[in-house]
């Protein structure tokens, strides 16, 4: 998830010194540059938060990669709605506890649930090598 923090507007009130900084400024200009620097300072957070979103749900797909190959070498299904349950209800009230609607996290969640589950009909359906396991 990409986001643009970048503005093809660079003058204030029709003033521009080629810097984005107005030229001869009112308090109009010098509100707009305050607005701007913190326009800039909040989405590069947004830009981090989304960095490190990415990483947790890459090491989170590399523990349920290691959950999909064990449950297919043990032949279990790939989806266990029971644990799908509970963790839907966790992440409801750890969403209520961080002020975050729990409707959106439940949806996340079943997202990221049916992607799991994929991989892991994926894994189930490779075939085994010699050893009795399949490829990673």
């Amino acid at each position: 998830m990409t986001t643009s923090h970048t503005s093809d507007d660079n003058s204030v009130n029709g003033t521009s010194d080629g810097s984005g900084a107005a030229t001869g400024a009112s308090p109009a200009a010098a509100t707009d540059e305050a607005v701007r620097a913190e326009l800039s300072r909040l989405r590069d957070s947004i830009d981090n938060i989304d960095a490190a979103v990415v990483h947790m749900l890459a090491e989170r797909f590399k523990c349920t990669q290691q959950v999909g190959h064990l449950k297919a070498q043990h032949q279990l299904p790939p989806a266990d709605p029971t644990r799908e349950s509970r963790q839907i209800a966790r992440l409801r009230e750890l969403a209520e506890s961080a002020k975050l609607d729990p409707a959106f996290a439940e949806k996340l969640l079943n997202f990221i649930i049916a992607e799991v589950i994929r991989h892991h009909e994926q894994i189930a359906e490779q075939p085994l090598t010699s050893d009795g396991s399949r490829p990673a």
